[in-house]
Parts: structure tokens; sequence; C-alpha cells
């Protein structure tokens, strides 16, 4: 038996208790977590924002040590360091074929299947995204997972497995930002501290925060803004023109938005200079409608583009991030504000919710 976090149900508060897990089936991998972080789309699964077949474990950013494998696996072997991969690729698929794994087809089916139980009545339980890393230990597909390199701390290297992967594949590849070009980043969470740190390393010569918190001020310096901004009540009206302030008159050569809220899309969009580009990293709820009008679709000729994972390819950029950090280029350490045991994840929700803090790691 192990602990876990379950959420029993959509909206109900997350219950630490002990649940069991199946020995690694054709194709598995059992993992003893170092950490797991705390990321907002965790928020999103346990309110319903996001879909997820409950009761579940969640969690889906996290780093650990295989314990176990079972048979036919050869990629991994017991006692190696991983990074869990949420969105595996099926190779299969039509994206697949296309190149593209961050739009896997089959990528989240491990979620919608149940993978333990409660250790108290037997109910069935599934895994958050496919991972469940808010547990002592995870049973996933060998394809969930992504030998560590060397180098690279184990616990901090949780938030390899979604804020950094997708804060640095926004910057690299969605808005393919150039050096000398400005960047204004919404959101100084996890994501967001990933995105500033990454668009540092792209060599943006202007790096523009904005958050609601002014607490967050030192943090996105440290990450490489240049400037912050707090997003008031009438930042959606004046904040354009602040940004157009600080960028020559014309606006943001790129804006990487990682709030996921209808009024912060279009904000960000305005921002940019004509003929600028805003890619969307926070996720929403369909609820959350942005309006455009013809006219200043054609005017500005902007780019507008949603952003799945950093559009990354895990096993590709991988070796490639882990490099920055071998150089000192990229800080992970500088990104966790706060360490917690899986009893501190609701407290951490709260906290996600009221905008405080960058990224909050469960150590295990």
């Amino acid at each position: 038996m192990i602990r876990a976090a379950v959420l029993p149900a959509v909206n109900a508060p997350l219950k630490v208790t002990e649940i069991e897990l199946p020995e690694p089936g054709p194709g598995q991998v059992r993992i003893r977590l170092a950490a797991a972080g705390v990321c907002h789309s965790d928020l999103s699964l346990s309110n319903g924002t996001l879909r997820q077949p409950v009761p579940a474990v969640l969690g889906h950013e996290g780093a650990g040590t295989v314990v176990a494998v079972g048979p036919g696996v050869g990629s991994v072997s017991p006692g190696d360091a991983v990074v869990l991969n949420w969105a595996p690729s099926c190779g299969d698929c039509h994206f697949c074929g296309l190149a593209e794994p961050w739009l896997c087809a089959n990528a989240a089916a491990a979620a919608e299947q149940p993978y333990a139980t409660l250790a108290a009545d037997g109910s069935r339980l599934h895994p958050g995204l496919g991972t469940a890393v808010f547990a002592e230990e995870t049973v996933v597909s060998e394809r969930a997972v992504l030998p560590l390199p060397a180098g690279v701390p184990l616990t901090e290297a949780a938030l390899l497995g979604c804020a950094v992967l997708t804060g640095y594949g926004a910057v690299h590849h969605c808005a393919q930002v150039r050096p000398g070009e400005s960047v204004v980043v919404f959101g100084v969470g996890g994501v967001g501290l990933a995105v500033l740190q990454s668009a540092r390393l792209a060599g943006a010569a202007g790096i523009i925060a904005v958050d609601v918190s002014p607490a967050k001020e030192e943090l996105a310096r440290a990450a490489g803004a240049t400037e912050f901004l707090v997003a008031g009540e009438d930042f959606a009206k004046e904040g354009p023109k602040r940004i157009r302030g600080l960028t020559g008159g014309h606006g943001a050569d790129v804006a990487i938005e990682c709030v996921g809220r209808a009024e912060t899309i279009r904000t960000a969009w305005s921002a940019t200079r004509r003929g600028g580009r805003t890619t969307v990293v926070g996720i929403g709820g369909k609820e959350q409608q942005v309006s455009f009008s013809a006219l200043e679709l054609f005017y500005f000729g902007r780019t507008l583009s949603g952003c799945v994972y950093g559009n990354s390819d895990p096993a590709t950029d991988l070796p490639v991030i882990a490099e920055h950090i071998r150089a000192g280029r990229l800080d992970l350490g500088s990104m966790v504000t706060d360490r917690i045991g899986l009893d501190g994840i609701p407290a951490a929700f709260e906290a996600m919710t009221a905008g405080r803090g960058g990224r909050t790691l469960v150590v295990f």
C-alpha cells in the first residue's frame, strides 16, 4: 500500500489515503516519486474545467526512480531516474504521422482506464492525466517515462514534466522568439517563469512580465524579466498602451499568455505590434469566449495560436533543456517557491487560485 491524494468527485476536497497499486504489466513501469509539481491543470481537473474520470489520483508533473518493470520494457531498468510524460505519443495516429506528437490522438487514453484501487474498499481509481503523481508511487506505460539526463537534480526535475517543457516549447517552437525581439508574458506561475527564462535564453531584447500579484516581481525579474507590470482592474484597457510605451510605441513582437482567460488573451493580442505573434499557453474553460472584429484581424496582421505542451517532442527537447540546466543557463530551483507534503496540496490549490507563488513541489 502507498499514500496518495485522491479526488473522490469533481469539486470535492482531496483526501490523502492509502491505495493499492498493481504490479507493472506488459509494457508498464512502476516508479517511486521523488517530487511532483502542483500545476494549475491539476486544479482545472479537480474543479471540472478539464475532464477527468473520478475518483482519481491527480498530479501529472513528476520525477522519480524506477522500482520495477513489466515484461517487454526495454528503455528503462530498476534504479533509473526518470521524468514522467503526461502526454505520451502513440507513434501511429494521424498527428504522430505528421510529426506533431503533442497533438497525439491517443495521448489521453491512459487517464480513461482505472489503474489502482482504494485500500479501504477496493474502489477503482483513475490516473490523473494518465500519470497520477500525487502519490508515493505510480504505474504508467513505458511510453510515459523519459530517462533523466545526467546532471539534473532529481527533485527539481519534476518541473521538466510540464512547466519547463511547456514554457521552453512555447518560446522556441510556438512563438519562435528571435534574438532582439520584445516579449510580454502574461502570468508568472510555474509555466510563466519557465517562459521568462526561455525568452532570455532565446535572446529577447526586452522581456515584460505581467501578473495580478505585485509580490511576483522579484521572481519575474530573477527569471529574466526586464520590466514588471501589475494587472489591475483597468489593465485590459490600459495594459496594451503601457506595453506599447515600453516597446517603442509599436507593441511587443511576441505575447505569451499563460493564464487561460478570455480577457487576458484579448489583452495579450492587443499588446502586440502589427504583424506580432500571440501564443496562448493557458488553459481556459469553454465558456471563455474571445472576440475580434474582421477589420482589426485584417489591419493588424497579427497571428494568434494555441500551444499544447509547448508543441514539444519531449524525447528531443529534454536533452537540450538538460544541457541548459548543466550549463547554468536555466535554473529549476529558482522556480520553486514552496515545498510541501501530500497534505499540503489543497492549500497549494488555494494559493494558485489567489495568484500567489511560483511552482509548489510535493517532495516525497
